[in-house]
């Protein structure tokens, strides 16, 4: 079963002590450009341990794929993975804690 990916997971991990600096790249550049197009459907931000950044868009088609950020905010290069959605589903308990 071969489809077209329609989710893009971009996950970077910023220099020690700049992962606020590349939260606000995400937010304020990628996150925008994403947003943009036409295909996106939406688009959520993870703030998550060791200075990663992890965003995570879904599309009605096949996903870009996103400029790095500027080296000097990156420990390592950025990951960028395209997926199919398979399914979505909604606990009772789905709200943030």
């Amino acid at each position: 079963m071969t489809q077209t990916p329609d989710t893009l997971m971009w996950e970077a991990r910023a220099q020690p002590g700049r992962q606020a600096d590349l939260l606000a790249h995400t937010e304020q550049a990628l996150l925008p450009a994403v947003l943009a197009d036409p295909a996106c459907l939406d688009a959520v931000v993870y703030i998550g341990g060791q200075d990663r950044i992890v965003l995570i868009a879904h599309f009605t088609g096949a996903p870009p794929r996103l400029p790095d950020p500027p080296d000097d905010l990156l420990q390592r290069p950025v990951h960028q993975w395209p997926f199919r959605r398979h399914s979505t589903s909604r606990g009772q308990d789905a709200e943030p804690h």
